[in-house]
């Protein structure tokens, strides 16, 4: 009997091996767009891409990335739009960072873009972008006069109000790197930011009220602190960064909860190096980039392998799909593609 049971573990785990061998990953580049450097990446369903970045330019697939169609923003062409939000092929909102800070709408698909919101404000730095839905969404900047930046629609974007936000410690800020330094969580008035910086947190607002959590991500300096982080359900989270200026580092590039954002961990692995966003194609697998390469997890986050050496400052999934989109430097646009 104890023979027989030895004999089926083995087979069990030979055949698991078998089958894990034939699921094949691949980054596969799409196009190059011109565009010297993108950060906002919006995927509202597989066939449909929209990207936006440096030179006042954004860009939209319809057919999963096959054809692109590239916009110039008239009068924006020293803008650098960080972060885009697009709800179909027609209608997206797109997010210009800093001095003057400007967001735009289009309707029509990128013929139009109409601007919905214009700050010159000395200091003035918008971060993220995220929505609820198309009706519902907000945005974080960093801290002016000891406060962060927060600005809210409710009608898709075609006005914003300010928001109120928690303080900022002195040096503490938000990271434009991909567009997920915030999150719409699944609860409806329920979303977070992440800081870096000389001080890096995890804050927290539902209904009307914040709450800030301290987390051993590595800060300290300018360039440390968490970029990105995702959620899949309301529990498990997986946020990461590291510092930019000093990419290889692993030490404190990585967090993980199991209980919404109340407490955070180090995963048991972590990826390789400074991360700038992150994302979850399911309960399970987790994809992470950075400028200088991308990892994958396959157990929520607690261990990550390296998936390519080719990296990307942005990764989203599919809203209304399963494809998984990349964008970055030189204007690199590509697919994650997974066979078996």
């Amino acid at each position: 009997m104890k023979s027989r049971v030895i004999l089926f573990i083995l087979f069990t785990a030979i055949f698991a091996n078998a089958h894990a061998q034939r699921i094949f990953h691949k980054i596969e580049i799409l196009t190059t767009a011109p565009i010297s450097s993108i950060r906002g990446l919006s995927v509202p369903s597989d066939e449909v891409i929209w990207v936006s970045g440096t030179q006042g330019k954004a860009g939209r697939s319809v057919d999963g990335g096959k054809n692109w169609e590239w916009f110039s923003i008239p009068g924006c062409d020293s803008c650098d739009f960080r972060d885009i939000e697009a709800f179909s092929a027609d209608r997206a909102v797109i997010m210009g960072i800093a001095e003057p800070a400007r967001i735009f709408l289009t309707e029509d698909g990128g013929k139009n873009w109409k601007q919905v919101y214009f700050n010159d404000t000395k200091g003035i730095f918008l971060d993220a972008m995220d929505f609820w839905n198309e009706k519902e969404g907000v945005i974080v900047g960093d801290a002016i006069n000891g406060r962060f930046k927060g600005l809210r629609t409710k009608d898709g974007g075609l006005s914003w109000q300010d928001l109120d936000m928690p303080e900022a410690a002195e040096g503490e800020a938000c990271f434009a790197a991909s567009g997920t330094t915030l999150r719409a969580l699944p609860k409806k008035n329920t979303f977070a930011i992440a800081s870096g910086g000389v001080k890096s947190r995890f804050f927290r607002y539902s209904g009307s009220q914040w709450a800030a959590t301290e987390w051993p991500a590595t800060q300290g300096i300018a360039s440390t602190g968490i970029f990105s982080f995702a959620f899949y359900g309301t529990k498990n989270g997986v946020a990461v960064g590291g510092d930019y200026m000093d990419a290889k580092q692993q030490k404190g590039n990585c967090l993980v909860t199991s209980d919404g954002g109340v407490t955070w961990a180090a995963p048991r692995q972590a990826p390789r190096g400074y991360r700038s966003a992150v994302e979850y194609r399911d309960r399970n697998w987790v994809i992470a980039t950075g400028p200088t390469g991308t990892d994958l997890s396959t157990n929520g986050g607690q261990t990550w392998d390296a998936l390519a050496d080719e990296g990307f400052h942005a990764v989203r999934k599919a809203k209304k799909g399963n494809q998984i989109y990349l964008a970055g430097g030189k204007g690199r646009i590509a697919v994650w593609r997974i066979t078996q």
